[in-house]
């Protein structure tokens, strides 16, 4: 059975796929949402032992494909076949009981149960007299997690682990119900560099045991590492397919974006002006000690360090949700004190957090309410929210930032990763604050909209907003910055200014070894 693959438009086969019968096909799907074809007459193949890397900006499609592989949606148009013979997903059990199973960046697991009772929810071993096996379930579940080469405990409670070890036991889930498609979406967002080599083994074993993997990632470098095959989405439609490691990065990013990506960090050159915010001697009981800075006007001040260096703690502190145990604070020469959010908001300081999906949206709740609820004194008179006030301002804001929705009333949890980011921006930019924080504000978004991202970032400093950047990728953190300070452990570990800064200097200070 050969491995196809439709388009309606412009079709990229890059290189011949191999003859191999497909576990699992897709065939002709389409779903219409109102107002939007979220697939349209989408083919796909994932095969045994296979990584497939599914490839495409926020809102190519990607959600929708996983959301009908488990379950949750129903297709308008097409069939899927398992094993060659027509099945239709009607629920998420009836997709696991085909033997797929997913495995989300945000795993979706049970923090008040232990490891054994998440891994064997929904199907766990019982006694002759229907009762829950405890000894027995346990004892499986170790044997899992050994397999992964893991000594978790299973009955300890899930939200005690780290998120890596939550992602072994959403694995250890899918080996328990014996699934023969796995899908990873962004499975390594979160991860160290170490974690992801220990995930990149498990998956390499996934293979060796014949299961179809469909990984899902907007890094490249992992794409290369761990896919066989790829295929990649763009508005909805499959635009092309190959072998990864014979089709050159810039090939695949044409046709995700159906361009060339030149410039994905469009940074404006900006007068900095005078010292907006002064930051001395700022110290926290457990995070971070003396750090010491200096934002100006129409500054891009950027952050870096490895995973524990204090980065989001410290940008927490100056946004209100943890106090500080000593320092000062200084704001357009005028000393502060931030003892909450809604301190740091009158201040003219807002934050936008890492996990926004989590810290920054009421996800239910549509995009129009989730723009305006910092700002409800401007939006609401007598003590009575203003519709058609909530509406100008919320629009105001959504054409500004190019926000792509059906409509400002549906609810945000329905918007790409990208677009979602725009929201919680925007919100933000809403109260006319003096200093913006943005916590990885392009994590989880494609290469395209995060050349979107920066450019609007470039605009906001050159409209005189100071920002702080916090950023993990190089890349970004050296093009978007005009001086950079770098954390290690708590400390600071040095101040660049742009013409110093290059990914060996800033990972030497990171590590300890400038």
């Amino acid at each position: 059975m050969k491995r196809t693959m439709h388009a309606a438009t412009q079709k990229h086969d890059v290189s011949p796929m191999p003859d191999t019968p497909a576990i699992l096909e897709m065939r002709g799907i389409s779903q219409i949402f109102p107002g939007v074809k979220a697939l349209d007459n989408v083919s796909i193949a994932l095969h045994p032992g296979t990584v497939t890397a599914l490839i495409g900006e926020n809102g190519a499609g990607k959600s929708t494909l996983v959301k009908i592989l488990t379950g949750i949606y129903r297709p308008n148009e097409g069939e899927i076949l398992v094993d060659g013979r027509t099945v239709t997903f009607a629920s998420a059990q009836a997709a696991i009981d085909a033997g797929v199973t997913a495995i989300h960046q945000e795993t979706v697991l049970f923090d008040e149960l232990t490891v054994a009772e998440n891994i064997f929810l929904g199907h766990a071993p019982r006694t002759r007299f229907r009762t829950i096996d405890w000894q027995v379930m346990n004892s499986r579940s170790k044997t899992l997690l050994t397999a992964l080469e893991s000594n978790i405990d299973p009955t300890i409670r899930l939200k005690d682990l780290s998120i890596a070890q939550r992602h072994l036991v959403a694995i250890a889930r899918a080996l328990s119900i014996e699934a023969r498609i796995v899908i990873m979406d962004e499975p390594t967002a979160a991860l160290s560099r170490k974690e992801i080599d220990d995930l990149f083994r498990i998956i390499k074993g996934l293979k060796e045991q014949g299961k179809a993997i469909l990984f899902i990632s907007h890094k490249f470098d992992e794409l290369y590492e761990i896919a066989d095959d790829f295929v990649v989405f763009r508005d909805g439609r499959a635009i092309g397919q190959g072998r990864l490691k014979e089709t050159p990065q810039d090939e695949i990013v044409r046709m995700m974006v159906g361009r060339d990506v030149e410039n994905a960090f469009p940074k404006i050159d900006v007068a900095i002006g005078a010292p907006v915010l002064a930051v001395e001697k700022y110290s926290h009981r457990t995070e971070f000690r003396d750090i010491s800075l200096t934002l100006r006007k129409g500054e891009i001040l950027g952050i870096y360090g490895l995973i524990g260096a204090g980065r989001s703690e410290l940008a927490q502190s100056l946004f209100g949700i943890t106090r500080p145990l000593s320092g000062r604070l200084t704001l357009e020469g005028r000393d502060i004190s931030i003892n909450s959010p809604h301190d740091a908001i009158r201040a003219g300081i807002v934050y936008v957090p890492e996990e926004r999906g989590r810290h920054g949206l009421a996800l239910p709740m549509p995009i129009y309410q989730n723009m305006t609820l910092p700002s409800l004194a401007r939006t609401s008179r007598k003590g009575f929210l203003q519709a058609a006030q909530e509406f100008a301002l919320a629009r105001k804001y959504a054409e500004r930032l190019d926000l792509r929705a059906a409509a400002l009333s549906v609810p945000v949890g329905t918007l790409s990763g990208g677009n979602q980011q725009k929201v919680v921006i925007g919100k933000w930019l809403a109260t006319m604050p003096k200093v913006i924080i943005l916590d990885e504000p392009t994590k989880g978004i494609d290469i395209g909209s995060k050349a979107a991202v920066h450019g609007f970032i470039s605009e906001l400093a050159a409209e005189g907003l100071s920002i702080i950047m916090i950023s993990s990728e190089l890349p970004e953190i050296i093009g978007m910055s005009d001086r950079v300070l770098v954390m290690k452990e708590g400390l600071s570990a040095g101040l660049f200014e742009r013409d110093q800064l290059s990914p060996e200097a800033l990972v030497r200070a990171a590590t300890g070894n400038a």
